[in-house]
C-alpha cells in the first residue's frame, strides 16, 4: 500500500508534540499560551531590530481585531509578560515591551527550538534540506490555495519558526478532518 502523505505529516506532528512534552523547560513554557508565545517572539524580534511595538502592530501581524488584541494585551499584562509604556506626544497609544519574565520564557523557547531544529537537521545534507523546504513550501501553497487557509504569514525564511508553522498547518488540517 502506498504511504499517505497526510498520515506521515500527522505522525511527524505527533512526534513533535511528544518531543516538546519531554523538554525540561516545558513547565515554564506551558504557562504561556500559544498565542502569547507568538506575541512574545514577535515583540522580541522587533525589539532586537530596534523597532517599537504597539497594539496595532499585533492586530496587523496576527490578523486580529482591535478588541481581541486589547483583551490579549490586557491578559499578558496581568500575567506579567508585557508592559505598556506611554508614548510621549500621543496619549492614545502605548508601546508594548517584554518583561524579564517573558524574556526568560523566550530564552527557554529558543533553547528548546534550537535543540529540536538540530535534531531534525541531523544527518541531512544542505541539498536535502533545500529540497525538503521546497517541498514544504509547495505543500503550504497548495493547501492555502485549495483550502483558503490564512497561511500566508508562514515563511520558510525563519528557521526557528518553520516547524511551528508546519505544526499550525497540520493542526488546521486536522480540525478540518482532512487527516485521519
Amino acid at each position: 500500500m502506498e504511504r499517505a502523505l497526510g498520515i506521515e505529516l500527522r505522525k511527524l506532528s505527533n512526534l513533535t508534540c511528544r518531543y516538546f512534552d519531554q523538554q525540561t523547560n516545558k513547565r515554564a513554557v506551558d504557562a504561556v499560551t500559544g498565542t502569547n508565545g507568538w506575541i512574545i517572539g514577535y515583540i522580541a524580534r522587533r525589539e532586537k531590530e530596534g523597532r517599537e511595538v504597539y497594539q496595532r502592530d499585533l492586530e496587523t501581524r496576527f490578523g486580529i481585531t482591535r478588541s481581541t488584541a486589547s483583551k490579549v494585551v490586557a491578559l499578558m499584562v496581568q500575567k506579567g509578560l508585557i508592559e505598556q509604556q506611554s508614548v510621549p506626544g500621543d496619549r492614545r497609544v502605548r508601546r508594548l515591551t517584554l518583561t524579564p519574565k517573558a524574556e526568560e520564557v523566550k530564552r527557554m523557547m529558543d533553547e528548546d527550538h534550537e535543540k529540536f531544529e538540530a535534531t531534525l537537521r541531523k544527518g541531512l545534507s544542505e541539498e536535502e534540506l533545500a529540497t525538503l523546504f521546497s517541498l514544504l513550501d509547495r505543500l503550504k501553497c497548495h493547501t492555502d490555495r485549495n483550502l483558503r487557509l490564512p497561511v500566508s504569514h508562514i515563511s520558510a525564511d525563519q528557521p526557528i519558526h518553520d516547524l511551528r508553522a508546519l505544526h499550525i498547518l497540520l493542526c488546521r488540517l486536522d480540525r478540518l478532518q482532512l487527516i485521519l
